[in-house]
């Protein structure tokens, strides 16, 4: 596989490349050309502490591929000129014939020729039960062997494995962050707006014949005014703040953006094996026969099984006979470990009597041969095979006249959460379906216990227009088949979250907008996911949801404020020019107010709010509208104090200035705490990070103006009268806000 991993440096010189970075770095080079080093060096200032908290905090290797290699071999035996050599899997050339040993793990895809071997696929189909290999089987790479020994002749190699098909397309699968977009497209709406206004704004001063030495820094306290300075840092910021709340709840976000995708996700394709059941196969029913019972038969079955090896079926009987012990069993006087090639394991035991007893325990259709046939034992075997359980017989008895004992029924059970989770799920708006490479009959009994109802898709390929409602499980797929699931999904506008464990599911787990890795997950799976869960148990999920939408509702508050204030200040500009003939901020007082302002509000990421009850997602066009009408209401207000200080009060240009950059900065708080609640402002309270940063900016700009530092200024009572104006202003826009929000659907 080769290495994509971009160079550090890069990275962090991506984080200049961007709208919002470019409007600031433009800025930059105006105050430069006008000599205003200071300015420039603030706006500097401003600019590295957006990259520097995105690098930091968004960084991420590409240790999914990495984590891909590793998993395969690294060495393999290999019979090349009669001999047999080990050499590095990397080497290895279709048509070699290679050994399969046990506890080795299978190199490349192959085609066996002789011998029989006991495989754990898993890694690869998700099925938890092992599969037994002989003469004529193909297997892949990456296939751990349980047991046996066999040759095999090599059908596919590297990135042509079913193994390597996977890894290529975790590096194809690719989700673009709704985050990333929502950025975008609002720094695109107030580009076009505010452009707009600036053109107009410019034309204006051409026209009433303004000095140049005017009308350039007005253009650029313009520019300034646009700039959503800190929204991408409070996007970044508001994620990192959700994750570490998540990381003390066992969920560890490996993207900052899985935070708010969390939020928006409608949809959840969860993984059987190892996601919604334990991935141990545990006893599901004994049926004994021939005057048994229940402890005698697992006590039979348990002689048969090995003690301490890596047989999961063998540990499940032994683990169920332990539960149920039986006190008149045989004494074990030999062991024969399971053969692959008869599918059974022996037993050899005395009674109490000295008698010799045989014991054998393996697959139904071998075993019952060798008794006399019993048609009760045939029938419960079809029944509970017909139920997904994987069914195993034991036989018992002289060596020549063994009896039917019983049947035991072996599934791999539903995590003791997984039912709860569903129906929480369900209360949130996100429908969940199971995606597994096992039958169908086994994920049928699977769904049911977990409470999926719903149909089962037909095994062969997925529709193409298939809808997350039109079937509750998706069975017998294949990485291929999840991956392509999973892009269906979205291309039918759904967001989706991929929930799994295994190397097969580590594209989907890519490919979705947010992938889910329980506790017991691969490695290759855990660097595919956006979310790793640290604790057992799928709680952890519901968790990831909820923060999501804290965190996007914490977002919204910033973005409507945002939005608000970057309108308001580009058509005061205009305002102010028409009434003043002059501009009524400077460069300098521009970079006061989003130093004040926008970065000071960044301390709504950390507010209290009430998590959404739906999923969410990012309607910039009603956003914009939204902020476009509370904006309204904003510049009225802000005109208003301009008027007074014009017609009233008679200030000159230096006072207006000032009176002007003290309203926004009031008025900026009471649609601060207007907004942060979706109903009246009189709910939750505001988080004490919040409290403070509105009494340092509030403090700050008062200082300013009362001590005239870069600014007119003012005496008390005026600043007194605009800030008991924006307190009637908030309280206004309280009441203005409710059928705003209602009439553009933002809850």
């Amino acid at each position: 596989m080769p290495d994509t991993s971009a160079h550090p440096l890069r990275n962090a010189l991506v984080k200049f490349w961007a709208p919002v970075p470019w409007l600031l770095e433009a800025s930059i080079i105006l105050e430069i050309v006008l000599h205003k080093y200071f300015e420039a060096g603030v706006i500097g200032g401003l600019l590295v502490f957006n990259a520097a908290l995105a690098y930091f905090q968004e960084s991420r290797a590409q240790a999914t591929l990495k984590a891909l290699k590793g998993k395969l071999a690294l060495n393999a035996s290999v019979k090349r000129d009669g001999a047999w050599k080990t050499v590095p899997a990397a080497q290895l050339v279709c048509g070699d014939v290679i050994k399969l040993s046990l506890g080795g793990v299978v190199a490349a895809d192959v085609h066996l020729i002789d011998g029989s071997v006991s495989l754990d696929q898993s890694m690869l189909t998700g099925e938890s039960l092992p599969v037994e290999g002989s003469a004529g089987t193909d297997t892949f790479a990456g296939a751990l062997v349980r047991r046996g020994e066999a040759t095999a002749t090599i059908v596919a190699v590297g990135l042509h494995t079913k193994f390597g098909r996977t890894a290529e397309l975790i590096q194809n699968a690719h989700s673009v962050s709704s985050q990333q977009r929502a950025v975008l497209r609002i720094v695109r709406n107030l580009a076009i707006f505010n452009g707009f206004v600036i053109v107009l704004i410019g034309v204006y001063a051409y026209f009433h014949k303004m000095p140049w030495g005017e009308t350039i820094p007005l253009m650029l306290t313009s520019i300034l005014a646009a700039i959503p300075v800190a929204l991408p840092a409070t996007f970044t910021l508001a994620a990192a703040i959700g994750a570490r709340s998540l990381a003390k709840k066992g969920v560890l976000p490996t993207r900052l953006s899985a935070v708010d995708e969390a939020a928006t996700i409608n949809v959840l394709c969860a993984d059987k094996t190892g996601t919604l059941t334990a991935n141990a196969l545990t006893v599901a029913a004994v049926k004994p026969f021939s005057g048994s019972d229940e402890a005698h038969l697992l006590g039979l079955a348990s002689l048969a099984s090995s003690e301490g090896g890596q047989d999961s079926v063998d540990a499940a009987i032994r683990a169920a006979a332990k539960g149920k012990p039986a006190s008149d069993l045989p004494k074990l006087t030999k062991y024969t470990p399971f053969d692959p090639a008869k599918k059974t394991a022996e037993a050899s035991a005395t009674d109490g009597s000295g008698a010799e007893q045989r014991i054998v325990k393996g697959a139904f259709s071998v075993v019952a041969g060798m008794v006399a046939a019993h048609q009760d034992a045939s029938d419960a075997a079809n029944d509970l095979e017909k139920q997904g359980f994987r069914v195993l017989a034991v036989v018992a008895g002289p060596p020549n006249a063994m009896q039917m004992m019983g049947l035991i029924a072996l599934s791999d059970p539903p995590r003791k959460d997984s039912a709860a989770l569903i129906s929480e799920l369900e209360t949130l708006g996100v429908r969940t379906v199971m995606v597994t490479g096992d039958a169908p009959a086994t994920a049928e009994i699977v769904a049911r216990a977990v409470g999926l109802g719903g149909a089962i898709c037909p095994p062969g390929a997925i529709p193409d227009a298939v809808k997350p409602t039109d079937f509750a499980v998706f069975a017998s797929i294949l990485p291929e088949g999840k991956f392509n699931l999973v892009k269906a999904f979205q291309k039918g506008g759904h967001t989706i979250g991929m929930c799994g464990d295994g190397a097969n599911d580590a594209p989907a787990l890519r490919q979705a907008q947010i992938g889910i890795a329980v506790s017991t997950a691969t490695d290759v799976a855990k660097s595919a996911a956006g979310v790793v869960l640290t604790e057992a148990g799928l709680v952890g999920i519901v968790a990831a949801v909820k923060e999501g939408r804290t965190t996007f509702q914490r977002i919204l508050t910033y973005t409507l404020n945002s939005v608000v204030k970057k309108i308001v200040q580009v058509l005061l500009l205009a305002v102010g020019l028409i009434m003043t003939g002059h501009a009524v901020l400077t460069p300098m007082l521009m970079v006061i107010v989003m130093i004040s302002g926008d970065f000071l509000a960044m301390s709504l990421t950390t507010d209290r709010v009430r998590p959404s009850p739906a999923p969410n997602s990012w309607q910039i066009g009603r956003i914009t509208t939204a902020g476009a009408a509370i904006g309204a209401c904003f510049l009225l207000f802000c005109t208003g104090i301009l008027w007074a200080g014009r017609f009233y009060l008679h200030y000159g240009i230096p006072e207006m200035q000032t009176l002007c950059v003290v309203s926004i900065v009031f008025g900026s708080q009471a649609t601060i705490y207007a907004m942060r609640e979706r109903q009246h402002l009189f709910g939750l309270r505001p988080s004490i990070w919040l409290v403070i940063s509105s009494v340092a900016d509030i403090s700050i700009i008062s200082i300013l103006a009362l001590r005239g530092i870069a600014m007119a200024p003012l005496p008390l009572s005026i600043l007194s009268l605009e800030l008991a104006a924006a307190v009637v202003f908030g309280v206004i826009i309280d009441g203005a806000k409710i059928p705003i929000f209602k009439s553009m659907k933002i809850t």
